[in-house]
């Protein structure tokens, strides 16, 4: 779709995850599947959580808030990929799309921040156990909240702000099944180094800022279980972080192995089947992680079914 400028440009089309007919039908059902789970996942550990007053403390609140954040960024980018499955053009407006790469960078920023706040707590928790209530108060966990969030927008701003200068010559396919920074790039005709510049500085502050605080939160973390001198009790402690490390290793490391590394190592589409990890499977991962590894979520599950049969 010819245009002078990114304004007169009113749609894009979708390529979607691939182009042979024979695979359509089976990954719409296969990534339909991975959508249910996501949902039941993280609406029942949200459900779970809100129900249970003994898990009402700092972990779970923001266990609470990544299983909300999970559950909106699948929802942001599923259900168009599943239209592309299933349609022969997946056109998305030109609004549309900015709108979903604003929420989906939202999230992305969210998500990354949630995890630290949470890598922050466990440290407090291992490191100073006796001021665990008064550090992790419940001011304290609302403005970390809101710090989550307001860096949320913030990236979600600074990028979608990026792609606003582009403009859209001729071609309007976009290749991916999402509207995502990379190929925007690779799509408009004025793109240049000022907008690479632009992705760099904000994925280093927005991502490499909570790499930060959970390395070193970490590394406070693994100093205190070494000096613990029960073999009990260092296994109890590595315990209480095994599941975040789980989660932050797939949410970081998939991403990482996405954008990372330049495009003549990693082709766009190859670097769409490894962004679906991220997107899809993580948000999927996470709440079957934290309930399957969590004595406490366990436990309230039990209850909760206890409940439900004697109703």
């Amino acid at each position: 779709m010819a245009a002078d400028n990114a304004s007169s440009v009113t749609e894009f089309i979708l390529s979607g995850l691939t182009d042979q007919p024979g695979l359509q039908l089976p990954l719409f059902f296969l990534f339909l599947g991975f959508y249910m789970v996501t949902v039941v996942g993280n609406l029942g550990m949200i459900t779970l959580i809100g129900l249970n007053s003994h898990l009402h403390i700092p972990m779970y609140f923001f266990l609470f808030n990544l299983s909300f954040i999970d559950l909106s960024f699948s929802t942001t980018v599923t259900p168009k990929m599943l239209t592309s499955f299933v349609s022969k053009k997946n056109i998305i407006s030109y609004a549309g799309c900015v709108t979903q790469f604003f929420f989906f960078c939202f999230f992305v920023f969210s998500e990354s921040f949630i995890l630290s706040a949470m890598a922050y707590d466990r440290y407090v928790a291992i490191c100073k156990p006796l001021l665990y209530t008064v550090t992790m108060s419940p001011q304290v966990c609302l403005s970390l909240l809101l710090g989550v969030y307001g860096m949320g927008i913030w990236g979600a701003f600074a990028h979608t702000g990026n792609i606003m200068f582009l403009t859209f010559c001729a071609d309007n396919l976009v290749n991916h099944y999402m509207c995502d920074i990379i190929p925007f790039l690779e799509l408009a005709c004025n793109s240049s180094y000022i907008n690479l510049l632009v992705v760099f500085v904000v994925v280093a502050i927005g991502i490499g800022l909570p790499i930060a605080t959970i390395f070193i939160s970490y590394g406070f973390i693994l100093s205190s279980i070494f000096h613990i001198s029960s073999i009990e009790g260092r296994s109890k402690a590595f315990s209480t972080c095994s599941s975040h490390i789980i989660a932050v290793s797939l949410f970081f490391g998939s991403g990482a192995f996405m954008y990372l590394k330049p495009p003549s190592v990693l082709p766009l589409d190859q670097g769409k089947v490894s962004s679906l990890f991220y997107t899809i499977v993580v948000p999927m991962l996470n709440p079957l992680i934290y309930s399957l590894r969590n004595k406490d979520v366990k436990f309230a599950l039990k209850k909760s079914l206890d409940r439900i049969t004697f109703l």
